[in-house]
């Protein structure tokens, strides 16, 4: 069958790697550290997949803005000693080498830093196999649409030609935004219920299920 999509672009943490608990582990107790009352589980997973700076406004808006930036430095403090436990979902890897010899375009769009995504590239091997990412702190935070703007340019590729993979809203709304096809994966951060309200093409339970929608359709 002939390609529907030529620029697969995957989120990064909740899609392929199993990170959502460490995320929000480490935003509480950098709210912890500093004697500020830590947001809820769920306000926590909401928050996931936007720049850091933004996910804690969303996360503590009551916080005086000259104070995110000491949580932002906790925060990374303790993601980073979490950095061991942290391991891509079953069958993710093998779905990238799937999709890279079929002759896909891959990309990652994350609210991750430049520096994280490099880390999570080197600790996961998967960083050879995407032709390209865009981070947070390069481009606007999801859900504005510059990041899948910026791929679709550098590669030459047409919005109807791309396709987005992402595990919360602000995946989907991007994509939106974009005017690009999305699916949705209910493993991650937002629950399927918040994530299909956005219309996806699909949303999978698992990485199995996304790989057999991507086999038949993509």
């Amino acid at each position: 069958m002939a390609r529907r999509f030529e620029l697969i672009v995957f989120d990064w943490d909740g899609t392929l790697m199993d990170s959502t608990a460490a995320i929000v582990a480490s935003i509480q107790a950098a709210a912890r550290d500093l004697g500020i009352p830590p947001p809820s589980d769920e306000r926590a997973n909401h928050i996931i997949g936007l720049g850091l700076i933004d996910a804690l406004r969303l996360a503590l808006p009551d916080l005086p803005a000259e104070r995110y930036s000491e949580v932002a430095e906790r925060y990374r403090y303790h993601f980073l000693s979490r950095d061991h436990e942290l391991r891509m979902f079953d069958g993710a890897v093998e779905l990238i080498e799937e999709l890279t010899q079929a002759g896909h375009h891959l990309a990652v769009a994350t609210g991750k830093t430049r520096k994280g995504l490099a880390r999570a590239f080197e600790v996961s091997g998967l960083g050879p196999r995407f032709h390209a990412s865009r981070c947070a702190d390069e481009c606007h935070s999801k859900p504005h649409p510059q990041m899948l703007e910026q791929l679709m340019d550098e590669f030459g590729v047409a919005a109807e030609a791309t396709l987005m993979i992402g595990d919360t809203t602000h995946d989907l709304l991007m994509a939106r935004n974009a005017g690009v096809a999305a699916l949705g994966v209910a493993y991650g951060a937002h629950p399927r219920h918040s994530l299909e309200a956005h219309a996806p093409l699909y949303c999978a339970a698992d990485v199995a299920q996304l790989a057999a929608w991507l086999r038949l359709h993509a």
